[in-house]
């Protein structure tokens, strides 16, 4: 075996053939950016020695997102990638040292588009060179080597708007372990970034042409008039001069305000250096308050909506701040200890993307909670946030490949439905809980505790924990699903699969939230949260609307969604009797026989009520007949005539993945079933008359108690 940057591999032949291990997300990714594709964005990343990749964060198919999905979009090592906004076909990609591309997504052509050196000139490029397209402009770009560079024709020609904005220190003169080496040195300079170069880029989306770059060695440039004149800053509050710029970020609020991070790793130092400027990079101030002094940090990303509410990638994991700094929270849900090295938000779905070095992508779907968080929803029992609109469509099954095994990789999809993100603020705290911690209390102060009564073990006994219950309803207030959550402390989220409750009976085992039905038809609904205790139920949050819209992928739509609608009520209506009427068989097939055995050791029943009783099992086995097919014909596997259920189950199948109108098939397969249930209802009524006549016959004979019976 053996494993690289690009995963791991084995082989049987001595290395003639290899085996790759697909399934192991272990791609190291340097950056990552999203598009504004519609309905589902697309993500990209540059990938340590295995090419810049891009493909969908979303598909309609509900096998989830698999390699074949993606696609390279340059070789090399991949490095930042940047999307027209307008137009997602256009991507422009970048290997190390700057050799970048624009790739066109929709013929797969690849053209290169780097500036090129005039004569005589030198350039340095950095191993990740920065790249962003004007936010004021789609078809303007701007690119950094040691010089920074700008095309408002999508790269087919450059303007350089800077000379050198480095420091321009000679690498050869800076001391290695303590000491200069000499030319000699094994691998000097081998395999690595040219010093002095830009790393970091960013331009004002309030102010055009106010333009920031970091280098790395330990600059931030400004300029205010697209390059024209520069300002350059040499030191910074707290942080060793020339510490490489990770990342710099214009504010989206407020033109003055710009945010910078500094990684120092090189020199062993782990700080975590994150700073703010109010007066367009002059002066700045550390916001790194409250983070672990052994952070690395190498980007950060402001929130597009709240001004305060910003994110940092680190060494080990994603924080946020939702007040500029004055605290960090680490997000640690769903994501492991590992190396962030770029953010991107995507602003229409406010999803979090996060390039990660070893584990791939990650992306949080909808953060739009964490604007939420301050000190009066802390203080709040529940609190529900808004709920975004949903897609409503049919999940692809020709893509399942179930039979593949593990080794086959697929990533998860983002969840097919509404999604419902709620706070809770405390765990509920049984009478158990709370009579343990006094006890631990008390010991830690040397007292003793008294053994708790019977009384009260036995209302621990008995104590419930509440439930919440999600009640979903829709336009005219009409209930429409109610899915239950546990009462748990914390921001959690539970997804609807816009459905209504199948009409299938249920058992003990059943599980509320697995029940699903036909599916709802577009239109407006709104939800809200109760909790339940001991049967009551209390409403603790605020109803949230929501619109479920159709996503127009189908050739053959539903012409009416109303008569839609009508026939699956129809169709379900039909599955709760035949259902109802199949579990009703069975049990009365169980209860003649105990009436039987009843008969047999009551010497005081009537022996009559023998023959009675195989009446009963006649009737039983036509109606069953009717309802699942003859037996004896299947066991021998004889054709005939289609049972009830075997009807029920080819129309339910032929529309169960389907949206479009009822075929006129299943429009009449649905007669039949109710012309025919007609006839089974009166036979069902039929045999529960003849077997409440033989109970009574029972009870009236002293007989042994029958099941379901109470005598009084």
């Amino acid at each position: 075996m053996i494993a690289g940057d690009g995963g791991l591999y084995e082989t049987f032949d001595g290395s003639k053939t290899w085996r790759f291990f697909e399934n192991l997300s272990v791609t190291q990714f340097y950056r990552v950016t999203v598009d504004n594709d519609f309905p589902f964005y697309n993500i990209y990343g540059g990938t340590q020695d295995n090419n810049t990749i891009g493909g969908p964060t979303r598909t309609q198919n509900d096998g989830g997102l698999m390699n074949q999905d993606f696609y390279f979009t340059v070789g090399g090592d991949g490095f930042k990638t940047v999307v027209d906004p307008k137009d997602p076909n256009i991507v422009y990609s970048q290997p190390q040292y700057g050799f970048l591309v624009r790739y066109d997504k929709k013929s797969g052509e690849i053209t290169g588009i780097q500036p090129q050196e005039e004569e005589g000139e030198e350039l340095r490029w950095n191993w990740n060179s920065p790249v962003i397209i004007s936010p004021h402009d789609n078809k303007t770009i701007y690119f950094a080597a040691n010089k920074l560079f700008k095309s408002t024709d999508r790269g087919n020609s450059w303007k350089k708007i800077s000379e050198d904005l480095s420091r321009q220190i000679d690498r050869n003169k800076l001391k290695i372990m303590d000491k200069v080496w000499e030319p000699e040195a094994v691998a000097k300079n081998a395999s690595t970034s040219l010093y002095g170069n830009i790393v970091s880029l960013d331009e004002s989306s309030i102010k055009k042409g106010l333009i920031y770059v970091g280098t790395d060695d330990g600059l931030i440039q400004i300029s205010e008039d697209d390059g024209n004149t520069w300002n350059k800053v040499t030191t910074f509050n707290s942080v060793p001069e020339t510490t490489y710029v990770s990342d710099i970020e214009a504010d989206l609020f407020d033109e003055n305000i710009v945010y910078a991070t500094f990684d120092n790793r090189k020199r062993g130092d782990f700080k975590p250096y994150v700073l703010m400027s109010n007066d367009k990079g002059k002066t700045w101030v550390n916001i790194a308050n409250g983070l672990p002094e052994n952070l690395p940090v190498h980007s950060i990303k402001q929130d597009h909506v709240k001004k305060d509410l910003l994110f940092i990638g680190t060494e080990f994991g994603v924080y946020y701040t939702y007040n500029a700094g004055k605290n960090w929270v680490k997000l640690s849900a769903g994501l492991p200890t590992i190396c962030i090295k770029e953010i991107d938000i995507q602003r229409r779905e406010n999803d979090l993307a996060l390039a990660s070095f070893g584990r791939g992508f990650f992306i949080l779907d909808d953060y739009s909670a964490l604007r939420n968080i301050n000190d009066e929803l802390v203080a709040k029992d529940a609190q529900l946030f808004d709920v975004k609109d949903s897609w409503l469509y049919i999940e692809d099954r020709s893509f399942g490949r179930n039979s593949l095994g593990e080794t086959f990789w697929r990533g998860e999809n983002h969840p097919y439905g509404a999604v419902f993100t709620y706070y809770i603020k405390d765990n509920y705290e049984t009478l158990k809980s709370k009579r343990q911690k006094s006890f631990s209390e008390n010991e830690k102060k040397g007292l003793s505790s008294d053994y708790p009564s019977f009384a009260d073990l036995k209302k621990e006994d008995d104590e419930q924990s509440p439930t919440l219950i999600f009640i979903i309803k829709d336009a005219e207030g009409n209930a429409v699903r109610k899915l239950t959550a546990p009462y748990k402390k914390g921001i959690q989220r539970l997804v609807w699969d816009m459905r209504y409750p199948d009409t299938a009976p249920l058992n003990e085992k059943s599980k509320v939230n697995n029940s699903s039905g036909f599916p709802i038809m577009p239109g407006k609904y709104s939800v809200a949260i109760y909790k339940e205790h001991y049967g009551n139920l209390t409403k603790i949050s605020d109803d949230k609307s929501f619109e479920a819209k159709v996503l127009n992928n189908k050739s053959l739509p539903a012409e009416n969604n109303q008569e839609l609608l009508a026939f699956h009520k129809r169709a379900f209506e039909m599955r709760k009797n035949i259902e109802g009427a199949n579990n009703y068989l069975n049990s009365v097939r169980s209860k003649i026989k105990v009436l039987e055995n009843t008969i047999l050791v009551s010497n005081e029943a009537k022996n009559e009520l023998l023959a009675k009783i195989n009446d009963i099992a006649k009737t039983i086995d036509y109606a069953s007949i009717l309802l699942n097919g003859d037996n004896s014909k299947s066991s021998r596997n004889a054709n005939q005539t289609p049972s009830m259920n075997t009807r029920l189950g080819n129309m339910l199948y032929s529309f169960w993945y389907s949206s479009s109108e009822p075929t006129q098939t299943n429009i009449q397969t649905l007669d039949i079933l109710e012309k025919q249930y007609g006839e089974l209802k009166a036979q069902l009524i039929s045999i529960d008359n003849q077997v409440k006549n033989t109970e009574e016959s029972l009870i009236k004979s002293n007989s042994p108690w029958l099941p379901d019976e109470l005598r009084r």
